[in-house]
């Protein structure tokens, strides 16, 4: 498992510890979800809640951290790491959404590095799952999603 630095820990600990209900997970008073997204969310916060970074690039260690720190402001960071979103335009939809939401804190900057760090990381390891999406995408979204997953690998790439 990634040990992350002390000072990125002290820091999610703060975010918790301001978080209402001392739970670490802030969600709007009049958040109501259907009962089949619902049951959706309660899977997807079951699963574990880090993922093992140690081997990725320096750059998206750091896009970790931010992604980490961001999302758990409002909801469980096991949410976004177990659920089945894999694709580029998956992920687009996801973090747009959660920008718009009061509180979030995601800048343009953060998404893009948020984004990069997702796309990357489902690369890896959501790799069944992307193929699986992959197999059954038309051949423009197709196209689009592994010229955009190529993108941001070379761009993590080790020189």
């Amino acid at each position: 498992m990634y040990s992350m630095p002390v000072k990125y820990a002290a820091v999610l600990l703060g975010v918790a510890a301001l978080v209402p209900g001392g739970t670490g997970v802030a969600r709007p008073a009049n958040e109501t979800l259907d009962p089949e997204t619902k049951v959706r969310v309660e899977r997807f916060e079951k699963g574990p809640a880090t993922i093992d970074v140690s081997k990725y690039p320096e750059a998206l260690k750091d896009n970790y951290e931010l992604f980490s720190q961001k999302c758990m402001q409002c909801h469980r960071l096991s949410r976004p790491i177990n659920c089945d979103y894999a694709l580029p335009a998956e992920w687009e939809r996801y973090i747009k959404r959660m920008m718009h939401k009061p509180g979030s804190g995601i800048g343009t900057g953060d998404a893009k590095k948020i984004f990069d760090f997702l796309v990357y990381d489902s690369s890896i390891r959501k790799k069944a799952l992307v193929d699986e999406k992959l197999a059954t995408a038309t051949p423009e979204e197709k196209k689009a999603a592994e010229d955009k997953i190529k993108e941001i690998r070379d761009k993590y790439a080790k020189p």
